[in-house]
């Protein structure tokens, strides 16, 4: 079972990611760290798309993809130029709290509704969209499908750190999750 190390000082940061660029994104979002100036970014964030979450970091610090459920499946690309052209070798994987592509299905009828609604759609055509999408978006739990994201990404970059942390919406703080 995963639990999450709340970031309340630097001691709090397991050695691993201390003195490392997920070390830094966590003593300035936590801990207001002053910000150092940086030309090039130092890591590599995938955080969920969700409105409610704004990092405290300074310009330049890091390349910023935001997917739902920070699900990095179909930004590999974008993962992969990070690393090899933005020569980044760290990666910060952020799942947090209400997430919206957690029981997502939940949401069909809303979906539907936005879609015919807002956007125009036919309700034929909304409901496809759902059934076609949703089960490539769906990430269940949202602190175990940062975990697996994060192994998952381990095989594929095995010389990048990568390191799953959560969002706390509430507390606008991040904790790293223990694996």
């Amino acid at each position: 079972m995963n639990q999450l190390l709340a970031i309340n000082c630097i001691e709090d940061i397991i050695p691993e990611y201390r003195h490392t660029p997920i070390g830094l994104l966590l003593e300035y979002h936590n801990l207001g760290r002053p910000y150092a100036t940086y030309s090039e970014a130092q890591l590599l964030v995938g955080m969920c798309m969700d409105n409610r979450k704004h990092l405290k970091i300074p310009e330049n610090f890091s390349y910023i993809i935001r997917s739902g459920g920070a699900n990095l499946r179909y930004s590999e690309f974008k993962v992969s130029y990070a690393i090899s052209v933005g020569k980044v070798k760290h990666i910060a994987l952020i799942g947090h709290d209400n997430c919206g592509m957690v029981n997502l299905h939940s949401r069909k009828d809303e979906f539907i509704r936005g879609l015919v609604g807002i956007a125009g759609w036919t309700t034929e055509r909304a409901e496809e969209h759902f059934t076609n999408f949703a089960p490539m978006f769906e990430i269940g739990n949202a602190m175990e499908f940062v975990v697996m994201e994060a192994k998952r990404l381990r095989v594929k970059y095995p010389k990048i750190t990568i390191a799953p942390l959560f969002y706390h919406v509430e507390t606008n703080r991040l904790s790293i999750v223990k694996e």
